[in-house]
C-alpha cells in the first residue's frame, strides 16, 4: 500500500522580536492546513521598554526577515509586536509592511495594524486598553489608536519590563476587568508576549462585548488575507 501524501500546507511567515515566548499560543488559532514559520529579530540585551521597541521597529530589520524565510514561500507575513508597530505612529505601520512587501512577501501586516482592521470589521470606534506595559508605552498605544481615530477610554498598564509572558491568566483578566468601561464597546489586550488565548471567550461572556488581543487580532488578519479562518471558540471576532 502507497503512502499517503503529506498535508498540503499554506504558509504564514511570522516576524517576532528576540524575546517572544508564545510561539504555540500562536498555533492554537491555526487550522490544520496552515503552518506557521517562525523568525526572530537579532538579539539585543534591552528590557521591554520604549527604547526596545523603537529599536525593533527598524523597517530594514523587519524587512531582512523577509528575506530570511523567503526559501519557503510563505503566502503572508506577519509582523508579530504591537508596541514595534506602534510605537512610531500609522505612518511607521505602514512603513514596515511596505517593506516587508518590498522585501518579497506577497502580503504583509502588523500586529497594530490588525488591530485598526479587527476595529473597523466590528464598527467599534472606542475601547479600552490593558497593557503589561510601561507608562510611556501605553501612553504610546492611546497616541497611535487616537491617531487612527480609536478613541481610549480608560488605558493601564502592569509596569513590566521582562518576563511578560509568564502572567497569569488571572492577574490578565483582573487587569481588563479593572480597566473595563460603560464607554468602551471593547477591550484590548496588547503585546504579543501577553498570554491570552485561554482569557478572551471567559471575559467576553463577562462583560458582554468584545475582547480583543495582540495575537488574536495578528492571526485574525493573516489567515484573512490568505484566505482561511481562525480558530477561536466562543472569541466574538471569530464567530461574527
Amino acid at each position: 500500500m502507497n503512502p499517503s501524501p503529506p498535508l498540503q500546507q499554506a504558509g504564514i511567515g511570522v516576524v517576532v522580536p528576540y524575546d517572544f515566548a508564545l510561539d504555540r499560543e500562536l498555533w492554537r488559532w491555526l487550522p490544520d492546513d496552515v503552518s506557521l514559520h517562525m523568525t526572530r529579530m537579532p538579539f539585543a540585551p534591552m528590557a521591554a521598554t520604549m527604547e526596545m521597541a523603537m529599536h525593533i521597529s527598524d523597517p530594514e530589520t523587519a524587512a531582512q526577515s523577509v528575506i530570511d524565510i523567503s526559501a519557503i514561500s510563505p503566502l503572508v507575513t506577519a509582523y508579530a509586536c504591537t508596541s514595534g508597530s506602534f510605537v512610531g505612529g500609522t505612518m511607521a505601520e505602514q512603513a514596515l509592511v511596505a517593506s516587508m512587501v518590498a522585501a518579497g512577501s506577497p502580503a504583509a501586516l502588523t500586529t497594530s495594524g490588525a488591530l485598526l482592521e479587527a476595529l473597523r470589521y466590528m464598527g467599534i470606534t472606542r475601547i479600552a486598553t490593558a497593557t503589561p506595559y510601561t507608562a510611556d508605552l501605553t501612553v504610546g498605544l492611546t497616541a497611535f489608536l487616537g491617531e487612527a481615530g480609536i478613541e481610549v477610554t480608560a488605558a493601564t498598564g502592569l509596569g513590566l519590563i521582562s518576563d511578560i509572558w509568564t502572567v497569569p491568566h488571572d492577574v490578565t483578566a483582573q487587569l481588563v476587568r479593572d480597566t473595563d468601561n460603560d464607554q468602551a464597546e471593547a477591550v484590548f489586550i496588547s503585546c504579543t508576549n501577553m498570554p491570552t488565548y485561554d482569557v478572551i471567550a471567559r471575559l467576553e461572556g463577562e462583560l458582554r462585548k468584545p475582547v480583543l488581543t495582540a495575537n488574536q487580532v495578528t492571526m485574525w488578519m493573516a489567515l484573512g488575507l490568505i484566505g482561511r479562518k481562525a480558530v477561536g471558540p466562543g472569541q466574538q471576532l471569530m464567530e461574527r
